[in-house]
């Protein structure tokens, strides 16, 4: 099948007779969807808080290396279970108890893709002077078009990302450190313990602000990829990909301090001695390819959400539409949030550990503690199934997670009392970690089953005709 062939299927199972692909694919995807200038970005903000140059590299390399166990353990979830990855939440929150994480991963993909809208724009922007919201929205239209074609599409760009965005970022880091005193900013006085863990909570949730679709890129592999091959090549490719972003971005921030100020690119490209439009280019490449993920993320989310509550099937041009909707709202607020924007990202990742954390600790415990991957696939599309309704134990340690972090925060918006008493350092996604996960097993094992809901059957899934039309009977049969 071309990659140009438009994808058919949105939030169902994909059959094995469908299934296709290397294992090895997922290494250049999350290579190249890192490569990017809003990694960039996020790897400035280490050196912007206030650590010296020594100290933000080897914090967000602590980050990222943690950070990024969690999301290829999601990924390898992808070839065993062929659907995306927050259906498979029903199976810990019930098909109702699921809408909760995913509105908060709803807002986290409007939020990354507004602002990495923005970082295309600027390239945008300073390749052909047209004025930034109107390059903002060019940049748009052509990310919303590659994720309307869909998942075969985006392997291909990011396989293709991966080689040309890697040989242009070495070319503008090997630029970046002979054209600037590296020397003068190599020091290790300053180290805070604070500042040290606030940089790593930001490495470490840039790796886990993936999670919730990272399967959504691995679920068309064949069901017999092997999950330790499914996790190395993710965790290598975004882990390398990612410490390479954010080492550029805290170097340039180190020998610049105003590099990335209102969101521009141009400090970067200034690095490429005249190959301006060239280096522009890539820029603009990368922020398409990596938002083309966002937008495909929000269209899978948005799905997932409205036949949890309506009796839907998503239909060809039903997928345009989503893809169109959510991809305006996110540009909207791009737009209106893009003068202050390296403050306004800062403030925004680091709200999502606080929700998302506690959400992919249960998922992991789930699978590969508690059910180890063995799940009924026709059972995540019933109302009344086996993972029908809201799963209190999940919902519980979800929510005792969240409010555990509470006291640990240390934020722009909101400092926790012990973060104060540690000195603003925020641990609160550490303990989001072990928390939430560690009590979602003790209540599964605790209480194993939920009354009043079947036992599950681990038949092979229906046919794509079958499976929507027995999920429209369920929705129909389910009270108001």
């Amino acid at each position: 099948m071309s990659i140009l062939n438009p994808e058919q299927r949105s939030i169902e199972y994909v059959p094995h007779h469908e299934r296709h692909g290397r294992v090895r694919s997922l290494f250049t995807l999350w290579f190249g969807a890192n490569l990017q200038v809003t990694a960039i970005a996020a790897g400035a903000i280490s050196v912007a808080i206030g650590l010296s140059l020594p100290w933000a590299l080897l914090a967000t390399l602590v980050g990222n290396l943690i950070g990024a166990v969690f999301m290829a353990l999601h990924s390898a979830q992808g070839p065993v279970l062929g659907i995306p990855q927050m259906i498979q939440s029903r199976a810990q929150f019930g098909f109702y108890g699921a809408v909760l994480p995913l509105i908060m991963v709803l807002l986290m993909y409007i939020g990354y893709f507004a602002t990495t809208a923005v970082q295309g724009g600027a390239a945008f922007s300073s390749l052909t002077g047209v004025n930034i919201d109107a390059s903002i929205i060019v940049v748009v239209v052509i990310t919303a078009t590659l994720a309307i074609v869909g998942y075969r599409l985006i392997h291909a760009a990011e396989k293709w990302l991966s080689v040309i965005s890697g040989l242009a970022f070495l070319y503008l880091s090997y630029r970046l450190v002979t054209a600037n005193d590296l020397a003068a900013v190599w020091t290790t006085s300053g180290f805070s313990w604070a500042l040290f863990l606030a940089a790593a909570a930001i490495a470490a949730t840039w790796q886990l602000t993936y999670a919730p679709y990272v399967a959504d890129y691995s679920r068309y592999l064949p069901a017999d990829t092997s999950v330790r091959a499914a996790f190395w090549y993710t965790y290598a490719g975004a882990v390398l990909s990612t410490m390479f972003m954010f080492a550029f971005g805290a170097t340039a921030t180190a020998v610049a301090a105003d590099a990335f100020d209102g969101g521009s690119v141009d400090f970067i490209v200034a690095q490429a001695a005249g190959w301006h439009a060239l280096f522009l280019l890539v820029i603009i490449a990368g922020v398409i390819g990596v938002n083309s993920l966002n937008v495909y993320g929000m269209f899978m989310s948005t799905s997932t959400v409205l036949n949890s509550v309506f009796k839907m099937k998503v239909s060809p041009l039903m997928r345009v539409g989503l893809i169109v909707v959510v991809a305006t709202v996110a540009t909207t607020i791009g737009i209106l949030g893009k003068d202050n924007f390296l403050v306004n990202f800062s403030n925004f990742i680091l709200l999502l550990a606080y929700f998302l954390i506690p959400w992919t600790s249960i998922n992991l415990a789930d699978f590969y503690v508690i059910r180890k991957e063995r799940y009924s696939i026709d059972d995540m599309f019933k109302p009344n199934g086996h993972y029908g309704g809201v799963d209190w134990r999940a919902m519980t340690a979800y929510l005792v997670g969240i409010i555990v972090e509470i006291p640990f925060i240390a934020s722009p918006f909101y400092t926790g009392p012990i973060a104060t008493a540690l000195g603003d350092a925020d641990i609160s996604w550490i303990l989001g970690i072990f928390i939430a996960g560690g009590l979602y097993i003790f209540l599964m094992k605790k209480f194993p089953t939920r009354a009043n809901y079947p036992e599950p059957t681990y038949a092979i899934p229906s046919t794509s005709s079958e499976q929507t039309a027995a999920m429209a009977d369920e929705q129909e049969a389910t009270p108001a």
